[in-house]
């Protein structure tokens, strides 16, 4: 663990937000700070500009392996190959890695909470902060409440919204950090958060891991740290998740949509209420029906945070509170409009078969799903059985789009009441929508494949599919 960065020679690969956050923060203390990107000068100029009162420099247009020569670390953003020829040469010299997250946890002074899965970790640590802030408020509202029971401050982030490395040194003891920590960001990582959970692990970024096998492993590191005094949350329900149970070292805690288990403590489903047990403790928290998200999978998510929150501290009634007032987060089963009778949502964020397949056990009325963008490697034939089973139309847009057929045609010859078309892009995939869809439908986009043959990230597809929806007319 490195705590006294200067002088460091450091390099950071990537001038993506990450990158950016953990170049200002290195050389605020201290290091020798070297950004490298891809991108030319003309493509990062408002990246530059942002830094430009801080001693950075720049190699732009590549990665030279040259960089290394006068390189003590290299440092990776999100979603920067291992497989790069400078990562791996920096490998061979024995140059360690690290990544803005690791750092964090390296000077972070308060309690840390730590999410990870294949589906639904933005929803989950979205609510969680939710949670904890509503635990802040209520707290100095109560003038009863002691001082030393005041949550300072929290800070929810990692891999969604602003990098929390730039809030750490305005951190205090009493604040609690609420981290959602990807898949990339653990292969670097060294240390875990007080409270790690798993939600679950099902196929997803094989073209970034290879396979499922180096996939969970990276995952399984935001456990690996952990000391006995540190607290587990794993989804019972996922295969993937369960699994990893024998590497929790501390307390554990489980979320399920069944009933747990004798002797097994967390949230759970039960007679349709959400319930919480926690040794002699075991109370009904609220009725199903007064989550506002759509599916059995964020039923799953609100059940995760109640354990997560629980294992934190936060009070039962701040808990609840955050839950009832939660409406989603933006491109997750996010309803753009309702036009002519038809409901049009955005989910963006399914980047992955699974993620479709999940969200489609959602919906009971008749669907036009859109389905395709850039193939990660994943297997597609669980979604494409269903999608004949279940979907209306189904329109595959985008580089997945030939793969998708032909998965289609090698399934098994079947009854299936799905109509395909193929279009080039989402706009056209929008277009095609609007001309089969009838009162009733629900027209949903959930690609299956990741934004990057089309758009820069999941988040400016679904703003592009949202405004291309509010103009039709």
């Amino acid at each position: 663990m490195k705590t006294n960065w200067k002088d460091s020679r450091v390099l950071i690969l990537g001038a993506a937000r990450q990158g950016l956050a953990l170049a200002r923060w290195l050389s605020v203390h201290g290091a020798r700070v070297t950004v490298s990107d891809m991108r030319g000068a003309d493509a990062l100029r408002l990246a530059r500009e942002s830094l430009a009162k801080y001693s950075i420099d720049w190699a732009l247009g590549g990665h030279p392996l040259e960089l290394l020569d006068s390189a003590d670390v290299l440092c990776l953003s999100g979603g920067v190959p291992l497989a790069l020829p400078i990562v791996v040469e920096a490998g061979r010299r024995g140059i360690p890695l690290s990544n803005d997250s690791q750092i964090f946890m390296e000077v972070v002074p308060c309690k840390t909470v730590g999410i990870t899965g294949s589906a639904g970790k933005t929803t989950t640590t979205t609510l969680v902060g939710n949670m904890a802030k509503k635990s802040v408020e209520n707290r100095r509202q109560n003038a009863e409440s002691s001082a030393s029971r005041v949550l300072s401050s929290v800070h929810v982030g990692g891999n969604i919204g602003d990098p929390l490395l730039n809030y750490v040194d305005e951190m205090k003891p009493e604040d609690v950090a609420v981290l959602e920590l990807s898949s990339f960001q653990l292969e670097q990582m060294t240390l875990s958060p007080n409270i790690a959970a798993i939600l679950n692990v099902t196929p997803n970024h094989l073209d970034r891991h290879g396979t499922m096998e180096s996939y969970t492993a990276a995952k399984s590191r935001i456990l690996e740290f952990q000391s006995k005094d540190d607290v587990a949350v794993l989804g019972r329900d996922d295969k993937g998740a369960w699994s990893l149970r024998d590497n929790v070292n501390g307390q554990l805690f489980v979320f399920s949509l069944n009933e747990l288990e004798e002797g097994l403590n967390g949230a759970c489903l039960r007679e349709g209420s959400l319930n919480l047990r926690d040794g002699k403790l075991n109370v009904s928290i609220m009725p199903r029906e007064k989550i506002h998200l759509r599916g059995e999978y964020n039923v799953a998510n609100v059940l995760a945070a109640f354990a997560i929150g629980h294992a934190a501290g936060f009070p039962l009634e701040a808990m609840v509170e955050a839950v009832e007032d939660f409406r989603g987060v933006p491109h997750r089963l996010e309803l753009a409009r309702e036009w002519n009778g038809v409901r049009w949502y955005n989910n963006s964020i399914a980047s992955a078969p699974e993620r479709t397949i999940a969200v489609l056990r959602a919906f009971e009325e008749p669907i036009v799903l859109l389905l395709g963008g850039r193939d990660k490697n994943l297997p597609w034939e669980a979604l494409m059985q269903l999608v004949r089973e279940r979907v209306a139309y189904a329109v595959l847009f985008g580089e997945a789009a030939e793969k998708i057929e032909e998965t289609v045609a090698s399934l098994p010859v079947g009854e299936t009441r799905c109509v395909f078309f193929r279009v080039e892009g989402l706009h056209e995939a929008v277009l095609k929508a609007a001309e089969v869809v009838k009162p009733g439908d629900v027209v949903l986009l959930s690609p299956g494949g990741a934004s990057f043959d089309e758009f820069k990230d999941f988040e400016e597809r679904g703003e592009r599919f949202r405004a291309w929806v509010q103009e039709l007319s």
